[in-house]
Order: C-alpha cells, then structure tokens, then sequence
C-alpha cells in the first residue's frame, strides 16, 4: 500500500490496538506512540499494547498510551515489526488478526492483509510521519516521539541508512519547536557506569575472524548478572563491534534464558547482514539485522561464522 492508501485506511478506523516488538527499542515505541496521538487528535481511540519489555530509556515516550488488558480492538496495527516471531508473549494472541502492517524492514514477512512497507525509508517513524501528516497536524506531541524513532535508528543521523529525506523529516519534526538537546543526550552521550564496564569487558575479550574484518564480541548473562545490568544498560551494546576501526562486519552475541543467543550483526558493503541472518532464521536490513536461535554461545558463533561465509562466499 501506498502512503495515502495507508492513510485512508487508517482513517476507517476506530478503536485501535497499536503493537510494538520485542525488546523494543525508539522506532516501535516513538512510531507506534506517534500514530497513537495522531488517531487520538482525529477522535479515534487507540492505545499501545503494554510492552513489558520497555526499558526505562523509552518509557516516557510511551505514557500515557498503554491500554487495558480488557481493551478489545476492532483493529490491530503492528508498527515496526518484521515477523511474527518478534511479537511479545502478549501480542502472540493477535497474530492472526493484525489488519494493517506498518514497517520499512525488506525482510518483513508480509502476515497482514494491509501492509505498508517501504525498505527505503530509513526508520520506521519516517513513514509514520508521511501518513500522520496527511490526516492531522503534526503536533509536538506527535513530534516528539517520532523525532525519537528516526534518531534512534539512524544512530543520531550518521548511519548509512540516512538519506535526505531522514533529514527532511527530523527538520519538519523540528519546526514544530520541539527540545531536542534533552534527547539527544539521553539517548546518543549518556552511558551509565554499568554500561562503559560491560564495554571495556567485551572489548578485552573481542575475537578477530577473515582476516580482522569480523569482530565478534559477546555478552554472556553471567557479565549482565556480574554488574546488575539493566535492560538499559544492555540495549545498543549492539552497534560497539562495528566501532573497530578496519572491520566491516560487527557481530554481536547476548545469551538469552533457555539457551538461546541474540545476534546481532551491523556490517558494511561487503557482507550483507539481511542475508547472513536469514540463513540463521532472522532479518531486518542490509546493514543491520538480527536473529535469535537456540544454543549454546559457541555454537552461535560458529553459526554466525558459517552464515557469514556462506554470504560473502570467500
């Protein structure tokens, strides 16, 4: 669907349930808040469903909108959201009844009869924008979130993924005379005592591959459990791999519970991280997916290595 099909559809709409993914981070949340507000402005009732996994980081973007366990949506809207496999434990119910898929990942496995999905668009909340602003003003209510989500995942707009129109959104959203300085520094140079230690380990312990181009760094759960770490200080551990200076391919590993590893990958021209995590059941974008499997950490290392070889076939 089109920007104005979307928007046209959303606006039959009553009485809404906006979904957000697991370990959510500010495009869901800021996006999905974002629209939340807008159907609000327009005389809908809409809510977000609780994200229990919300850290404290994006928990004030999302007051306010969480709605009650009894709300009984006559439309369910997933925002963000690539695969049904990254819904919440309490999302899992509406699996089959999602009616409109709003997303910008290449990967998103197209589980709605509606989907507006658009792999060129940087972050998710760019397309939030283009639809909110075809059916109500854009206020600082609306901005502020969604500022949020295209700054997150831009990595305060110097990923490769930023384009011209990711800085014509933000300047938009700015023109609204929203305070940014705040979130910025909450968001891109604040890190908490916990964090930069969990950094310094996983740096020490760092393993080079292909010639040091692959890094592969680690968090085991007894790291996590050995410094206390919150959600918070764990989320965008993520992106320090890919900061080594000669490597095109960042690869992280979390332990999970139930032996199961997160990976996480932010690679470059050369490997495709799409590709490599599609062969380990996962995805997202060219530059920056994920996936989750079961085992042990050397074995999801040894999994990641093999994807990766298999993509770049050198």
């Amino acid at each position: 669907m089109t920007i104005q099909e979307t928007a046209a559809l959303l606006q039959t709409m009553d009485r809404v349930l906006l979904l957000t993914h697991i370990r959510p981070d500010g495009d869901t949340i800021g996006s999905a808040a974002a629209l939340c507000q807008a159907l609000r402005d327009m005389g809908k009732t809409a809510y977000l469903l609780p994200n229990a996994g919300t850290t404290e980081t994006y928990k004030p973007y999302a007051e306010g909108y969480w709605g009650a366990e009894d709300f009984k949506p006559d439309y369910v809207v997933s925002v963000d959201i690539a695969a049904l496999s990254l819904l919440p434990e309490n999302a899992k119910k509406y699996a089959g009844c999602i009616h409109l898929a709003i997303d910008h990942h290449p990967s998103n496995e197209g589980f709605a009869p509606h989907l507006c999905v658009m792999p060129e668009m940087a972050a998710c909340g760019e397309i939030i924008y283009e639809i909110v602003h075809l059916l109500t003003p854009v206020t600082k209510e609306i901005a502020l979130p969604l500022y949020v989500a295209v700054s997150t995942d831009t990595g305060c707009f110097v990923y490769a993924n930023t384009s011209a129109h990711t800085h014509r959104v933000a300047a938009a959203l700015l023109e609204t005379g929203i305070d940014v300085a705040g979130v910025n520094k909450a968001l891109f140079r604040t890190k908490s005592r916990t964090r930069l230690a969990m950094e310094a380990w996983m740096a020490e312990w760092a393993e080079y591959y292909d010639n040091d181009r692959v890094v592969i760094m680690q968090i085991p759960r007894s790291l996590c459990l050995d410094y206390r770490a919150t959600e918070a200080d764990v989320e965008e551990l993520s992106s320090l791999a890919a900061l080594v200076a000669g490597t095109d391919c960042g690869v992280t590993l979390r332990e999970l519970e139930g032996g199961r590893v997160k990976i996480s990958l932010r690679t470059g021209p050369r490997v495709n991280a799409t590709a490599v995590c599609a062969l380990l059941g996962g995805g997202g974008h060219a530059a920056a997916a994920g996936a989750t499997i079961s085992g042990s950490m050397k074995e999801a290392k040894q999994a990641v290595l093999q994807a990766i070889d298999m993509v770049v076939g050198e």
